[in-house]
């Protein structure tokens, strides 16, 4: 009980000395912030114009109705470029179109696997081949859409993929 008492005999000083502190951290930080206040950009011209100068964008869109300033570049329209076209292979062909069909046998068309199936398409010649897989073919065993249904697809893409697809065919 003693011990108790004499921190309750304590407590008000304690309290007191970190008043104390606090005041003089206070009055410590008004005195610096009076001493380290940087320059009024209001008052300073220079300084002003400095900033401005750094922070100014480097163009500006001119809007429908405005006219130039004396001195403004103008661009008319940008340059278009021209995709560059690209034929995709054989295989890429086939892995991208060809196979949603050929990869599992859907609408009668033949997989690679089954090389009896494709005997009697081969026998009536490349060209025939080509023509069906170009125009599309409707015959007794299925359906082939023109062009596999990828009419984006040049003719040299598909002719490709036929000819990738008989590479692979097993017999």
């Amino acid at each position: 009980m003693a011990q108790d008492q004499k921190l309750i005999d304590k407590g008000p000083f304690a309290v007191a000395i970190l008043a104390a502190i606090a005041v003089a951290f206070a009055v410590l930080g008004v005195t610096l912030t009076s001493y380290m206040k940087g320059p009024d950009i209001r008052e300073d011209a220079e300084l002003r114009a400095s900033i401005e100068d750094r922070i100014r964008p480097f163009g500006r869109i001119k809007l429908p109705g405005e006219e130039l300033a004396a001195g403004e570049l103008q661009v008319d329209e940008m340059p278009q470029v021209e995709p560059v076209a690209t034929l995709l292979t054989g295989p890429q062909v086939y892995n991208e179109a060809c196979i949603v069909c050929h990869g599992t046998g859907i609408g009668g068309a033949p997989t690679l696997e089954d090389g009896a199936t494709w005997e009697p398409r081969i026998a009536q010649g490349m060209d025939t081949l080509y023509l069906h897989a170009l125009e599309g073919y409707t015959g007794a065993a299925g359906y082939m859409p023109p062009k596999g249904a990828r009419l984006d697809l040049s003719d040299q893409e598909i002719s490709d993929a036929v000819d990738y697809m008989l590479s692979q065919v097993t017999n």
